[in-house]
């Protein structure tokens, strides 16, 4: 029997081992952590988590997250309006026949699931051949004019909705990181559908609004720093006195320090931990404090962290009046530019004659003032007027990179989508549903192991313990595997692991089987089992590389189940080649090392 690449096996089994305990550790720490706060009370539990922020968003993200099956949450399905697209995109030139194709089509397209762009075409063909759908739509930035042919004009129509699907699941991104969704999937389904999964999310409504909402930008002025030193006294000492009392005081006595600003930024309010703002928002929405900040004055958030404290990002609260002077509508374009003295992105805008005319008149009455620029609710700047500007445009400073700078352009132009999103499918999976899953899914896998583990003891005696042996091993690998590349596992996921215990032991069944058929031959066991792994071999590559590759156009063309399913199964099948033939032959040279040693494969 050949022993000289023993040697590398149990350094790759090694590295294979110490490679699944390092990306399962944050794992199995993170759940104890978890188990050890549920005995809390809460204001134990906040303290607790405010100390140990940073360890615990640490584990949080390198943990083996859970899908929307199994922890509960929220499915739903939204659909670009591409009717009201089409319609917008033409314009002033639309009439009446247009809008008549438009119905035609779309309940076409309904009834025959067919492409709603497709439908549109030919319905405007069938009227008359010689017709030029270049009568309702012109576009100098895409090269479409009056000499266009329908085929230009169709692809013209396509791009526009692939750029308005793309915007929107750049706003669904947006607003879900805000909205403190832990490992949410956004992503396309066919050319108009994007499908969201938020786990943890039972707030239907508040889900809808978020989702639905159209991105809203808008200018407004910062308040006066007098009115914002006032009321920020005022509400820190409201909060003081709530703080003394040793019952209920304890989340304002943690909040305190948001009211406790000492900058050389006037225009702040206050600021806090990205984790606290939700807590912040909450505690000011008492009637006792909103009566203390002036009425025609609104609190925003900051849009990104202006510095970060013990690994946590802070965000600035700033006080802006509640007047809101511009909105998003004027802008007619966006792109990304870069400072001549700095070379640092930042956004420029264009606005329309009217917004043009309009900003003017606010930059010329408010110089050396600041101007807040907030989209959906968040001020992404709020730079200082320098002098009157009468050409209408504007620009936002203050941007990370360029990366940032080009997502922001994106959500800027999908505040003027002229499409709708529509929810025409949702699922709301509640926690003891997750569980009920969770449950029902270990006992799948602890029954399907049981029963092959006795089966192959039973028939292959000794060479059955080491398979079993090699597939608790391969379990544990596959959730390393996945916990390595930040894989969620879903109930498909699950259902994955379960077949791959089957196909872990066909290999070994392959083999198995191989050495009993040449030791009939009258070989020799260590001779018999040199050539049953060998000649085992291609049957168990041509099989599993096979079933690979399926794997891999389930998980290139699947959305939701079937890609957990298929990175479970991808998962499975490099586990159980590597535990099927390495960490077994490994064990069975190791028991058959001496000439009189016994093994019986069956």
């Amino acid at each position: 029997m050949k022993k000289q690449n023993n040697g590398f096996k149990l350094i790759c089994i090694a590295i294979f081992i110490g490679l699944t305990a390092f990306y399962l550790y944050p794992t199995i720490v993170y759940n104890l952590e978890l188990r050890h706060m549920a005995g809390m009370t809460e204001a134990e539990r906040i303290s607790y988590e405010t100390e140990n922020a940073e360890k615990i968003q640490s584990l949080r993200e390198r943990s083996l997250s859970l899908g929307l099956d199994l922890q509960g949450g929220m499915y739903v399905t939204l659909e670009i309006g591409e009717p009201q697209l089409i319609l917008e995109l033409a314009g002033d030139l639309a009439d009446d026949e247009l809008r008549e194709i438009i119905d035609i089509a779309a309940e076409r397209a309904f009834d025959q699931r067919t492409d709603f762009i497709d439908e549109f075409v030919n319905e405007f063909e069938s009227r008359d051949s010689d017709a030029m759908l270049s009568r309702y739509y012109r576009s100098d930035a895409e090269n479409i004019t009056r000499r266009s042919s329908n085929s230009e004009i169709a692809s013209y129509l396509r791009g526009q909705r692939d750029s308005a699907v793309s915007r929107a699941m750049e706003i669904m991104r947006s607003r879900v990181d805000r909205f403190g969704v832990a490992e949410p999937s956004i992503v396309q389904q066919g050319t108009n559908r994007i499908i969201v999964e938020l786990p943890g999310v039972d707030d239907e409504e508040r889900v809808r609004n978020l989702l639905q909402g159209t991105a809203r930008l808008e200018f407004r002025m910062v308040a006066e720093p007098e009115e914002i030193n006032s009321a920020r006294q005022q509400v820190r000492e409201y909060f003081q006195e709530l703080a003394q009392d040793q019952e209920n005081g304890e989340e304002e006595e943690n909040l305190l320090n948001v009211f406790s600003f000492d900058g050389p930024n006037q225009y702040v309010f206050g600021y806090a931990a990205g984790r606290d703002t939700s807590t912040v928002n909450r505690l000011m929405q008492k009637d006792d404090v909103r009566r203390l900040i002036p009425r025609n004055t609104t609190l925003m958030w900051g849009a990104r962290p202006f510095a970060t404290d013990g690994g946590q990002g802070l965000y600035e609260l700033i006080a802006v009046r509640s007047q809101v002077e511009l909105t998003g509508d004027v802008i007619t374009e966006a792109r990304v530019a870069f400072d001549p003295t700095t070379n640092v992105p930042e956004v420029s805008m264009t606005m329309d004659s009217d917004g043009s005319r309009r900003w003017s008149r606010i930059t010329g009455a408010n110089i050396g003032r600041p101007v807040a620029i907030a989209l959906d609710g968040y001020i992404e700047s709020y730079p200082t007027v320098q002098s009157q500007i009468n050409n209408g445009r504007s620009s936002i400073t203050g941007i990370g990179g360029l990366q940032e700078a080009e997502d922001l352009v994106n959500i800027l132009l999908s505040g003027a989508l002229p499409a709708p999103l529509d929810i025409i499918e949702e699922r709301t999976v509640g926690a003891s549903l997750g569980e009920a899953s969770i449950r029902a899914g270990l006992y799948s896998i602890i029954f399907g192991l049981s029963a092959v583990a006795i089966f192959m003891i039973v028939y292959y005696r000794t060479g059955g313990g080491i398979a079993d042996l090699a597939l608790i091993l391969n379990i544990i690998f596959i959730l390393g595997i996945l916990a390595g590349f930040q894989a969620t596992l879903t109930l498909p996921g699950i259902a994955g692991i379960v077949l791959t215990i089957g196909m872990a032991v066909d290999a070994n069944v392959l083999i198995f089987d191989r050495i009993r058929e040449e030791m009939r031959g009258g070989k020799t066991l260590r001779a018999a089992i040199d050539n049953g792994y060998s000649n085992a071999m291609s049957a168990i590559v041509d099989a599993n590389v096979t079933t690979f590759f399926v794997a891999i156009i389930l998980f290139s063309f699947g959305v939701g189940p079937i890609k957990g399913f298929a990175i479970t199964l991808m998962a499975g099948i490099v586990a159980s080649l590597f535990s099927a033939i390495v960490i077994t032959r490994v064990i069975v040279d190791y028991l058959t090392r001496e000439k009189t040693a016994v093994v019986s494969f069956g």
